[in-house]
């Protein structure tokens, strides 16, 4: 029976609302700490390649090598054009659901010392583990170089697996004597935090994790003193303004500080162009150079429409296309949290460089 107090909605009212028993959430997006232990190991070894170059600039190249046939390296760091000939280092991959282990770890040390006794390259320099998981016994054990060494000779004796099985007597002697004239502070071990917070640093970190957080922000670049030589094309446009705001009083560049409200714009713009510029570098070395383009175009296509509409000079329309540009929606990207007021005002002189923005209009003069 209907309750009294309740009425049926007369003809031509909407429905009454239905409430939800539950809010509807969209699911969190995983973390990189959390995805990265799925990454198949193919995977798991681009993305060691990807932070590898990171560690060490002196990286003549970073090459990966994983795969059938591989002795043993996964991605090598070269520090020399003799590559493996040279100096280099091993960055090993294991990409499993246990941690790693002392075990598993010899195991990949005695496959190197056994590729490197039959020539295929010279022991390297540096040896090491990377893996979403490793076992805490481990990075113990190779903190103490003299200590693991011992260890891994005396594994030698017993090992069993195919590569250690299948030596002559001779090249298991070869074996002994290489891994006992090796430096064993070669060998060490990464985890996913700290492989995480290097890789941050990349360009490659905004491609593969377009919802996570970036390490920093733009750097703050402070206009020189001297104007640079990226600066030519929007400060012409800038004393083209001047010029026609302030005819008796501005005609080259050098007597704008003589003019306060003229000086005290120009230093304004250079303060918006440099901010943009701290953003344009931050997206080519942080993120991907797409991005900034993509806020160029955000801005252009909404202040272009601001621009061709008529003005009594170049000052107020630069003023308006400034003003409009600051309030620019931005496509979303990880680059997106990054492009304050300021830098989107500098994008305007960015756009005038390109050719694409001007302020003064002939037929206003």
């Amino acid at each position: 029976m209907q309750d009294p107090q309740e009425t049926a909605p007369a003809e031509g009212d909407p429905p009454p609302l239905t409430v939800l028993p539950h809010t509807l959430r969209m699911a969190p997006v995983p973390s990189p700490k959390q995805l990265v232990p799925f990454y198949d190991p193919d995977e798991f070894e681009v993305f060691v390649k990807e932070w590898v170059p990171a560690l060490d600039t002196r990286y003549t190249l970073v090459e990966r090598h994983g795969g059938s046939g591989d002795h043993g390296i996964d991605v090598a760091g070269y520090l020399s054009a003799h590559r493996l000939e040279g100096q280099w280092h091993n960055y090993q991959c294991k990409r499993y659901s246990a941690a790693l282990t002392w075990s598993t770890a010899a195991q990949e040390m005695r496959k190197m010392f056994v590729a490197a006794a039959a020539g295929h390259f010279t022991v390297p320099t540096r040896y090491v583990f990377v893996a979403p998981k490793i076992a805490r016994s481990l990075p113990r054990l190779l903190a103490k170089p003299t200590d693991s060494k011992e260890r891994f000779l005396q594994d030698l004796a017993t090992a069993k697996e195919k590569v250690m099985s299948d030596l002559l007597p001779h090249e298991l002697a070869a074996v002994k004597t290489l891994a006992a004239a090796a430096d064993f502070s070669m060998f060490e071990c990464v985890d996913l935090d700290e492989m995480l917070e290097l890789h941050s640093t990349t360009a490659h970190w905004a491609e593969r994790f377009p919802h996570a957080q970036l390490a920093h922000g733009p750097q703050v670049i402070l206009p020189p003193d001297e104007h640079g030589e990226n600066e030519h094309r929007y400060v012409q446009c800038l004393l083209d303004v001047y010029r026609e705001k302030f005819p008796d009083q501005i005609s080259t560049l050098q007597q704008v500080p003589d003019v306060a409200d003229a000086d005290e714009h120009l230093k304004r713009q250079r303060e918006a162009f440099y901010t943009a510029e701290a953003l344009r570098l931050f997206a080519r070395d942080a993120t991907t150079p797409a991005y900034f383009e993509q806020v160029k175009q955000d801005v252009y296509d909404i202040v272009v429409e601001v621009a061709v509409c008529a003005y009594p000079n170049g000052w107020e329309r630069h003023g308006a296309v400034t003003t409009a540009a600051s309030a620019v929606h931005l496509t979303p990207t990880v680059l997106t949290p990054y492009v304050q007021p300021k830098a989107r005002k500098g994008v305007c002189h960015h756009l005038a460089n390109d050719n694409r923005l001007t302020w003064c209009q002939k037929e206003e003069q």
